[in-house]
């Protein structure tokens, strides 16, 4: 991810903001322009819960070049509590004891280093919940 994309998506992701419609009540994360449920451009601010379970996930072993020290990692699609779904890799987790359904926290956590100056950039994570 290139740095000025990264800064420009920091609010929600380390704040984990998303927006409501106003008129339907479809949170929306990342924040669009316009609903998709009823193509409304009024919204306002909401947090989405850190809480959620594994809806699906895959294993990724041959990484793209950032990430190739990473290998094999997982990748889950995570439904967290108000409904809304995100893509993120699993952390603290063998892949023995993964399991559709399993309970699931947002952490921050580094996600790469960027660049010869080596810029850290950080998002979010799930681990199985204790």
């Amino acid at each position: 991810m290139s740095s000025p994309k990264y800064w420009r998506e920091m609010p929600q992701r380390y704040r984990l903001e998303a927006i409501k419609c106003k008129k339907c009540g479809k949170v929306l994360f990342p924040p669009r322009l316009v609903c998709p449920a009823c193509q409304s451009r009024e919204f306002e601010q909401t947090r989405i819960n850190n809480t959620g379970k594994i809806e699906t996930y895959t294993v990724i072993r041959v990484a793209p070049s950032t990430f190739v020290d990473q290998a094999p990692y997982i990748v889950a699609i995570v439904n967290l509590e108000g409904g809304v779904k995100i893509l993120c890799q699993v952390a603290d987790c063998e892949l023995n004891e993964l399991k559709i359904g399993m309970p699931v926290n947002l952490e921050f956590r580094k996600i790469q280093q960027e660049g010869e100056d080596g810029i850290i950039c950080y998002g979010y994570k799930c681990v199985p919940k204790l």
